[in-house]
């Protein structure tokens, strides 16, 4: 593999319930209610393709770039704080860089979000490309944000793999002919990602780290 795109929420970062708080409690800032598992099984996807689970078109027209922006402050101001990398994230991106791969994230999160991630990563510098939900008009599970990281990689479907931890990631990976690794530190089950298309699953950067050797990230050069 000449690059590996990387997921960033759930699959380098514990944030995905953080996420989901976020957005129920943005929800009920606007009178709507919501289970949190329901909120928590859209976390992956951007503010753009979560929202119309719950909302109809005219509550979108009519305060939705509100509800998502009260959304990002809220966020912002009370839980991106408690946000810690998994454990051997930072090891991970660095065995993988040492393997010869260009590395890329491709998240959802906003610009200013993914450079607090990198920085928590201590992984500012090691990243060749980084794609946000500001580079892209779709968000995941549309296939822009890959998109984009290829075009910026030089690289293309052939050599170049995902990791992730959503069916959306995969489900995005696959519309351009991309492979995903799916990892299960984000919380969704196994048999979601394997169904959407994961071709190997592990539980989390610990253990594609410990099992690089047989990866398929891992390049042969």
């Amino acid at each position: 593999m000449k690059a590996v795109i990387f997921d960033i929420d759930g699959t380098l970062i514990d944030s995905v319930d953080l996420h989901a708080k976020a957005w129920q409690e943005a929800f009920a800032q606007f009178k709507i209610e919501t289970k949190f598992v329901d909120v928590r099984n859209q976390i992956g996807k951007g503010g753009d393709k979560l929202m119309p689970t719950f909302l109809t078109k005219a509550q979108i027209d009519d305060f939705g770039k509100e509800l998502e922006e009260w959304r990002g402050e809220h966020y912002k101001k009370n839980y991106i704080h408690k946000v810690r990398a998994f454990h051997d994230s930072h090891a991970l991106l660095a065995k993988t860089k040492q393997n010869g791969s260009l590395l890329a994230a491709g998240s959802s999160a906003k610009q200013d979000e993914l450079d607090h991630y990198l920085k928590l990563l201590g992984a500012a510098d090691m990243f060749d490309v980084t794609t946000s939900a500001d580079d892209v008009d779709e968000s995941k599970p549309d296939p822009d944000i890959f998109q984009v990281a290829l075009k910026r990689l030089g690289t293309n479907f052939e050599n170049t793999i995902v990791v992730g931890d959503t069916p959306y990631d995969v489900i995005a990976a696959a519309k351009i002919g991309l492979s995903t690794v799916g990892f299960l530190s984000g919380g969704f089950e196994e048999d979601l990602l394997v169904e959407s298309g994961a071709i190997k699953i592990y539980d989390g950067p610990s253990d594609l780290l410990k099992n690089f050797g047989a990866s398929p990230i891992r390049n042969g050069r």
